[in-house]
């Protein structure tokens, strides 16, 4: 493998959340991993992305690539063995009732409600699986791991020399199943409601210059909702969507600005004008499951979407390894936006579009990198 090809696969790393439909970067991050010159740079992940960003970073740290496989399957294996009814357990009632849709239950209680001591299966499996005063002092890769800030709405970014599993738990933190994490005074909920991945912090801060996205969740969902729970989880799908799309709105609207006039490279529009992205997307697997399956540990799942990341990574491997480091192969406005890209680039992937949002005008990019400042 090492003789395929010239030079190294230098990328960072975008990892969207979704929970248990996570498993899809798992897979992603199997195979990538099998790559023998593969130099990851900086790795930003949400939620389910947290969770796979730290586990890969841990993994790398105590045994090389092969050592970051080893860790993501134990981390997965382990939110299978917990589960939610682990959770539930601790009341028995609510158990019986909710054996078949923890969500629906969700929607009935809040957390401080069925949950008053607070328990959370993800902090035990994390603390067992994950060295995190190893991974603060030897980490060998960025991290940028966002978590949303309840009292602002705000995105907060840990990197790696402050991650903790607080940090990870924050970045899950679902608030109609868990309480909201504390940190340093600050309360925080899921980082999906903020950044679903951040990717101008990676662009800004990273010395390589592409980035892999993997997304998770599918750009839309045709279907219209009528039922209750089916109105409640394309409510979600639309909120945890929207952050990328505001990324995403930011970097084409800066980079039509830098068209226009000169920009110093070193500046983010300047560095966005040359960031090469890419996506692997999980879109025609998640997009026909239902909403609640990514609430529900069940390992079928895990190992059908494990090997869908390892598919659809290897598809993209063999298409576009010899693009990194030259050229773009996703044209990021066209798929996550729906809007038409003018100027044809070799090697681009014609992706499925979404459905159009009209862009960010000039006069809002200062206010939308001043809230990610």
């Amino acid at each position: 493998m090492v003789g395929f090809f010239q030079n190294a696969v230098k990328l960072n790393l975008a990892l969207q959340g979704g929970g248990a439909h996570g498993a899809f970067t798992w897979g992603v991050l199997d195979r990538l991993l099998e790559e023998e010159r593969l130099e990851i740079g900086w790795v930003s992940g949400t939620s389910a992305g947290a969770v796979n960003a730290v586990a890969l970073a841990a993994g790398l740290a105590e045994g090389g690539p092969q050592g970051a496989r080893e860790k993501l399957r134990e981390v997965w294996q382990a939110v299978y063995k917990a589960g939610v009814p682990d959770l539930l357990r601790l009341n028995p009632f609510l158990y019986s009732m909710t054996r078949s849709s923890f969500g629906q239950m969700a929607g009935l209680m809040s957390p401080y409600e069925f949950n008053p001591l607070g328990f959370d299966p993800l902090r035990e499996l994390l603390v067992r699986a994950i060295d995190f005063e190893c991974l603060r002092a030897q980490a060998p890769v960025g991290l940028v791991i966002a978590a949303t800030e309840v009292a602002s709405g705000r995105a907060h970014f840990f990197r790696a020399h402050e991650i903790t599993v607080e940090s990870v738990l924050a970045s899950a933190c679902l608030p109609t199943l868990h309480r909201a994490v504390q940190i340093g005074g600050m309360a925080y909920w899921d980082g999906g409601f903020s950044a679903n991945p951040d990717l101008i912090t990676v662009v800004r801060e990273s010395p390589l210059s592409d980035t892999l996205l993997v997304m998770v969740n599918p750009r839309e969902r045709m279907e219209l909702p009528t039922g209750s729970r089916e109105i409640s989880g394309h409510i979600n799908h639309i909120t945890f969507n929207a952050p990328l799309r505001r990324d995403v709105e930011l970097i084409e609207t800066l980079r039509q600005e830098s068209k226009k006039s000169w920009f110093n490279r070193a500046t983010l529009a300047g560095k966005l004008q040359r960031h090469r992205f890419h996506v692997v997307d999980a879109g025609r697997y998640t997009a026909a499951l239902k909403h609640e399956t990514k609430m529900k540990p069940d390992w079928g799942l895990f190992t059908y979407l494990h090997g869908a990341g390892r598919t659809e990574t290897h598809k993209w491997l063999d298409r576009h390894r010899r693009d990194v480091g030259r050229r773009e192969t996703a044209r990021l406005g066209e798929r996550i936006l729906g809007e038409p890209v003018l100027a044809h680039e070799p090697g681009i992937d014609e992706g499925a579009s979404g459905t159009g949002v009209g862009p960010l005008i000039a006069s809002d990019v200062g206010e939308v990198l001043v809230r990610r400042a």
